[in-house]
């Protein structure tokens, strides 16, 4: 009974954020149409209830990875969903993607860690005031040099070996993190609309991946599970 009020109260939320609302009919995809609810005003609506069991499968997926310590890679650069990216990996101290995800960055990861090494060290120097045998102008394009690093790769410097799992906001945009993945074994976890082919997804978790409010509450979710994980571990 407990379980069942705490299931319904979790759809009553999931609705309260807009997680119910999909795409216009026209974009669906296939593999969507087993958790579609209904139709309304030609947009697709999802079935929480379905959703809800997706999330819950999901929820301790992540759980277990935090009991044994292991990263997952957030990436989301879709405008609605590059803060609650970024702030939901800070503050469980993962690392994060959330502006154009650089092809290699899993796939070719040794390249992308000298990549993140040159940054490091740029700022190190900077800091240090070891910049000062430059001329003005080198100086300024060294600036540019670690601006640009920074966009690229400031998220994740923090990672030192392939995570163990991606989180993503739409696959469907970000679907070059979900092949280097899927090319690699890594886990791909992912809230997705009904635009979404989900069959390469081993964890989705459909729902509107459009609104802020929406993809912030599921992002609150990932992370509350992950530091549940991490008390237990």
């Amino acid at each position: 009974m407990e379980a069942k009020k705490n299931d319904e109260k979790m759809i009553e939320t999931m609705f309260g954020a807009g997680a119910h609302f999909g795409l216009g009919r026209s974009r669906r995809h296939p593999t969507v149409s087993p958790f579609i609810f209904s139709t309304k005003n030609k947009t697709d609506i999802f079935d929480l209830e379905k959703t809800q069991v997706m999330l819950e499968k999901t929820l301790g997926f992540v759980s277990g990875l935090a009991k044994e310590d292991k990263t997952i890679l957030f990436v989301g650069s879709k405008k609605e969903a590059i803060t609650s990216i970024q702030s939901g990996a800070q503050s469980i101290s993962m690392p994060y993607v959330n502006s154009r995800f650089i092809g290699g960055t899993l796939t070719n990861f040794g390249q992308i860690r000298k990549r993140i090494e040159l940054f490091e060290r740029l700022v190190s120097d900077r800091e240090k005031g070891e910049l000062a045998k430059y001329t003005k102008h080198e100086r300024l394009l060294i600036d540019k040099d670690i601006t640009a690093l920074e966009h690229m790769f400031g998220g994740i410097v923090s990672l030192k070996k392939l995570p163990a799992g991606l989180f993503i906001v739409d696959p469907r945009r970000e679907k070059n993190a979900v092949k280097e993945a899927s090319d690699l074994g890594i886990p791909v976890i992912a809230l997705a609309s009904s635009d979404c082919d989900i069959s390469d997804i081993d964890y989705v978790v459909l729902g509107n991946d459009a609104s802020r409010d929406s993809i912030r509450w599921f992002v609150e979710q990932i992370v509350q599970a992950y530091r549940s994980g991490k008390v237990l571990s």
